[in-house]
């Protein structure tokens, strides 16, 4: 580990690591996994890593010549920030988006490289099939029948606020060195998430600077910090995130490169949680107290209950979204939606 070690980091459980060979038992490890683990190696073979070995300026030559001529969005963070993306003191971030050719970003990593108090870059979450030719085909994980979103990202020195995804998560590291530290889902009221709808990347974040935490302002995150854990991958390391788990995210060299596979078991149908928290906000948060007392119980009977009593008295043929979803009474569900919020 490098910066920060004598923070929190020094003190957590380190996640759990794994010896996996081959894609079966990648496969079968992965489908058996309700929580996180490492598995050091995993992806030492890409071309990518070996060309990171060399030098960081190798591997950026290296994805470079894999790139598609249209502009790359790139975050370039507060140099007061020390990495960390996040809120300013305004109303907005403490980094700016611009769009260029991936060349143009890389020379401006390559005249910053050893200069001091430079602003951080990052690029976050580029569709590796979308923007790069060639580099997906080259640099992957066999991932069995899974039809994973394949993302890389790329930056200086960042530090990105503890979050979580919908999906299960796959996380290589390619080129330098990254540090997570995850906490279970069950943390989100321990970790002080800011806003659902204004946040830097579309997920809520923790409000904690993890590398400076004011247990005053927020004495819960010493409960969260119980149940830490904690890993810190080189190049062609990987990690296992499971859906919703939350994860602070670090990367700690002077150049980072990290690729991840966004998956999810469930149908394709169906839509994002988050829509539906969403929309409950819209509709019953600010109702009178009893009100909401009625379709927090109308909601487990019907959503998180969802025992035979919904439907046994119902003729089956007649049950309509009340059974088992399919495409085809999820997009019945999808139509009543967009009438209600033509209104």
């Amino acid at each position: 580990m490098t910066d920060g070690d004598q923070g929190i980091f020094a003190s957590l459980p380190p996640i759990r690591e794994l010896a996996i060979g081959d894609a079966a038992t990648l496969d079968r490890t992965l489908r058996e996994a309700n929580e996180p683990f490492v598995v050091r190696g995993l992806v030492a073979d890409w071309p990518i890593v070996r060309a990171g070995q060399e030098s960081a300026r190798r591997a950026r030559d290296y994805i470079a010549r894999h790139a598609q001529p249209k502009p790359f969005a790139v975050s370039v963070v507060n140099p007061r920030s020390g990495g960390r993306l996040f809120y300013d003191d305004a109303e907005g971030m403490n980094f700016q988006t611009a769009h260029a050719g991936l060349a143009q970003i890389f020379a401006r990593i390559d005249a910053d490289e050893g200069v001091p108090d430079t602003p951080p870059i990052y690029l976050a979450s580029v569709n590796m099939q979308e923007f790069f030719i060639g580099l997906h085909e080259a640099n992957h994980v066999d991932l069995g029948d899974r039809k994973p979103l394949a993302s890389i990202w790329m930056g200086t020195r960042t530090r990105i606020a503890a979050h979580n995804d919908v999906a299960d998560n796959l996380a290589c590291v390619a080129v330098g060195e990254r540090r997570f530290t995850l906490f279970p889902r069950d943390q989100f009221r321990n970790l002080y998430l800011g806003p659902v709808d204004d946040t830097p990347a579309g997920r809520p974040i923790s409000m904690v600077d993890f590398h400076n935490p004011d247990f005053a302002r927020f004495p819960r995150f010493r409960e969260a910090l119980a149940h830490a854990q904690v890993c810190v991958l080189g190049a062609g390391d990987a990690l296992y995130i499971p859906t919703m788990w939350w994860h602070h995210v670090e990367g700690l060299a002077a150049f980072n490169v990290l690729v991840n596979y966004w998956w999810r078991d469930s149908p394709r149908w169906l839509t994002q949680p988050q829509d539906a928290l969403s929309h409950a906000m819209l509709a019953i948060r600010d109702l009178p107290d009893d009100e909401r007392r009625h379709w927090r119980d109308m909601f487990d009977h019907y959503v998180f209950a969802a025992g035979p009593d919904v439907t046994e008295h119902i003729p089956e043929h007649q049950r309509g979204v009340l059974a088992t979803l399919t495409a085809e009474s999820a997009e019945r569900i999808r139509a009543v939606l967009a009438r209600a919020f033509g209104r």
